[in-house]
């Protein structure tokens, strides 16, 4: 039995080893192949995304022009994959208008609109529009149904019978500023103002009081359960406010108020509740539908049926001095109302966008309360607990709320555009002074330096300081995935698909790219090599009031840098450099200089 064992195991053996042998006959005639040129691949690639996702192969036609040399054959190759992919785009958008998919239809649209291709219907046509917010008013989603009619209304003016029946909608569920909103449509057409009910009319010409406001203000309690200090256990509770925006229980505050209970890293205990009244008031669950980390900004929703709900429909911008008031539960005193003034416009304290300072009293809790005007319309949603500026406040404008909220309503994680540039204003315009590696603007090597002149074929203008979140505000009605078309004064036009946007876009790039390099987007100084030590550089460039600025960094002073640390979960960067400061006689210095890593220059 022993021999014959042996002699199975040795035909198994032999078996098996003839078999491997069969099986690695192709692998051994690749490896006798040549390898195919960097080029031959990349071409395949592009190929390959002609059918898969076209938008990626315009992205990788302009990669492929801009790194590679071309003559008269490949020419001709990615001109057939351009004019393919072109195709391909044009039937997958007439797909998604065929299914009603509106929003997929639209965004494919601008892709072919930076591509010059016209499209029949976008998909977010005025009729389009109206349709979808009918159909909402006929499920009963009001907050989709007004949100709509107002792109709509934006897009051509309703007609008076469309106006009336949102304004009959608003006045129904007791939305005032909505139905102030519907009612100034349909006064535009002056000779049927009589058929408006004086009622109607009445009720949208009204003000509410402070006293009917806060009735549609909620505390917002997230219990986070207990941490232990010094042997002795502690509750641990974050606080803020929230307003309804529809009478289904939809509320927005602060994503920092909620972070714990949609942010992946966290691994505690969190439970979210609402309260309506003072402490001694029961506690209603809640849940996330949709949040935005850099905007700061979520969407929650209760199954408590709101007694007043804010207006998204009629918001307004304010000026400088304009008198409003601030509505939350500070440190827990729920239906506390303060009132100011706007201090100022146009502070850049978030990463996308600008906000609002006021005057008005605001403390912990406050934050995710509504700011309105006198006439209650909506201002902003106040946001607290800046560290950098303790006792200053703040408020996210509502016209930023407006256009945040449809990704929001989508539900889950908001995902917005990036292209993978760092912005400095100057007095040419916003100059791109850092591209970010293996970003869309790195893959077809938009130059440093350069100076935008247009987005999506707009020329973008704006006051003093306000340039980049303007160019911003051109990327954040997009989608990520999308062809965004950007023109720099040099007259160089650049196609590039937008990614998603990383939670600290500096973050990222700090992992991938040098540290010399990251000292332009996070410190303001732009380093050139020097002759000597190969850690010495030279100061090529310092950008006006930045933090080189202030620190007394110059132009030609020699810098070598000692040390460079991320601390990305504190928020912020050091860098330890010696200079030679040319204004001090070329005295040495050591420095550290801290950076946030939440800057709001990115595109």
């Amino acid at each position: 039995m022993k021999v014959y064992r042996a002699a199975a195991f040795v035909f198994v053996c032999i078996g098996s080893l003839g078999l491997s042998t069969c099986a690695s006959s192709d692998t051994k005639a690749k490896r006798l192949v040549l390898p195919k040129p960097a080029r031959e691949i990349r071409l395949a690639d592009i190929e390959k995304a002609v059918s898969d996702n076209p938008a990626e192969a315009v992205q990788l036609i302009g990669m492929y022009r801009a790194h590679y040399p071309q003559d008269g054959e490949t020419d001709a190759r990615l001109a057939g994959f351009w004019g393919a992919a072109v195709e391909q785009l044009k039937a997958a958008q007439a797909k998604a208008l065929a299914e009603g998919r509106y929003d997929d239809a639209a965004s494919m649209a601008r892709s072919l609109a930076n591509l010059d291709v016209t499209v029949e219907s976008t998909g977010m046509e005025p009729d389009v529009l109206l349709a979808e917010a009918k159909h909402a008013l006929e499920k009963g989603d009001d907050l989709a149904a007004f949100i709509t009619a107002v792109q709509a209304d934006m897009r051509r003016p309703l007609s008076f019978e469309d106006a009336l029946l949102f304004l009959n909608r608003a006045v129904t569920v007791k939305q005032r500023r909505t139905a102030a909103y519907f009612l100034a449509v349909a006064d535009r057409y002056a000779d049927m103002r009589e058929a408006i009910p004086a009622d109607t009319r009445a009720y949208a010409e009204g003000h509410d009081q402070p006293r009917d406001m806060i009735k549609g203000v909620a505390t917002v309690l997230v219990d986070r359960g207990t941490h232990i200090e010094k042997g002795r256990a502690y509750p641990s509770m974050a606080l803020g406010s929230a307003f309804f925006v529809d009478s289904s229980g939809l509320l927005i505050t602060n994503y920092h108020v909620v972070q714990s209970e949609v942010d992946p890293e966290y691994e505690g205990y969190s439970r979210m509740y609402i309260r309506m009244g003072d402490a001694a008031s029961p506690r209603t669950p809640a849940t996330v539908i949709g949040y935005d980390k850099a905007m700061d900004l979520a969407l929650i929703k209760t199954s408590i049926t709101p007694e007043y709900v804010f207006s998204i429909a009629d918001w307004t911008v304010p000026a400088v001095g304009d008198a409003v008031l601030a509505i939350g539960s500070p440190v827990g005193l729920e239906k506390t109302v303060t009132q100011g003034i706007v201090s100022a416009m146009g502070r850049r304290l978030l990463q996308i966008g600008n906000v609002i300072q006021i005057d008005a009293a605001v403390n912990q809790g406050n934050s995710g309360g509504p700011v309105v005007d006198r006439d209650g319309r909506l201002v902003g949603v106040v946001f607290a607990g800046a560290d950098q500026y303790q006792g200053l406040n703040f408020a996210i404008p509502a016209e930023r709320l407006a256009a945040a909220l449809p990704a929001l309503i989508k539900g889950g994680k908001a995902e917005r555009p990036w292209l993978g540039l760092v912005l400095a204003e100057s007095a040419e315009g916003a100059e791109i002074i850092y591209v970010s590696p293996f970003t869309p603007a790195a893959e077809l090597a938009v130059t440093e330096g350069s100076v935008i002149a247009s987005i999506n074929g707009e020329t973008v203008s704006a006051s003093q300081g306000s340039l980049i979140p303007a160019l911003q505000d051109a990327l954040f009605s997009t989608r990520p995935g999308e062809l965004v078309s950007l023109e720099t004064t040099d007259g160089t036009r650049y196609l590039l698909m937008s990614q998603a946007r990383p939670a600290l876009p500096l973050s990222e790039a700090a992992k991938k790219d040098s540290k010399e390099r990251m000292t332009g987007p996070l410190f303001g100084f732009i380093l050139a090599p020097s002759m000597g030590k190969t850690s010495s550089y030279t100061v090529k460039k310092v950008l006006r009031g930045s933090i080189a600025d202030d620190a007394g960094l110059s132009k030609d002073d020699p810098v070598t840098i000692r040390g460079f640390s991320v601390l990305e979960k504190e928020g912020y960067v050091l860098m330890d450099i010696d200079v030679k400061k040319r204004r001090l006689g070329y005295m040495e210095t050591s420095m550290r200089l801290p950076a946030y890593l939440a800057t709001p220059d990115t595109l």
